[in-house]
């Protein structure tokens, strides 16, 4: 049997268990013996990230060629139309990789949302939108390096999903185990 920890990742806490630089990591807020991340989130993205003690389930869930959808919401600088998101549908040059084509699409801001502390920056004169983004990849950076190059820079960033896996109602920092056998 296999434990399946969902974690939702606050903002400014590292995807490794050690803290560095004066940032908490996992060990923080998991205490649970032998589990390994299955991918990564910046220290300035939020959301879920998932943590296994089976390898085998861990590269399914990380290895691209798994194509596991990411879900992710972003907050951005803008108002996108859908043609703006067409550039994030059909894969893009970053200068060094070309992302697979995503889907995107405007939404309203998600449902029972938290504070992020601290909070985005708020700028009377521009307004911000709220998209959500599906990927079969993940490199480095890669949604907020998408939405720069689209013309609409990401202020927020929140993994929601990872295939069938959801936050489901984690607020930051709280965790959900699974068994699977």
């Amino acid at each position: 049997m296999a434990r399946l920890v969902l974690f939702n990742k606050p903002y400014g806490v590292l995807s490794q268990f050690t803290p560095e630089d004066g940032h908490p990591g996992l060990k923080d807020f998991i205490d649970i013996p032998g589990v390994y991340a299955a991918g990564r989130l910046d220290r300035d993205s939020e959301g879920l990230l998932i943590l296994t003690d089976d390898g085998a389930l861990q590269h399914r869930l990380a290895d691209p060629r798994h194509k596991q959808p990411k879900t992710y919401w972003a907050q951005v600088e803008g108002a996108p139309t859908e043609a703006d998101l067409n550039p994030l549908r059909r894969a893009m040059n970053l200068g060094d990789f070309i992302t697979r084509p995503a889907r995107a699409r405007v939404i309203d801001e998600p449902d029972n949302l938290w504070q992020r502390v601290p909070p985005v920056r708020y700028r009377k004169a521009i307004a911000t939108t709220w998209i959500e983004i599906i990927l079969t990849e993940g490199k480095n950076r890669q949604v907020r390096r998408m939405t720069a190059k689209a013309g609409f820079p990401t202020l927020r960033l929140i993994r929601a999903a990872i295939g069938h896996h959801a936050l489901n109602g984690l607020r930051p920092g709280e965790l959900h185990i699974e068994i699977i056998k």
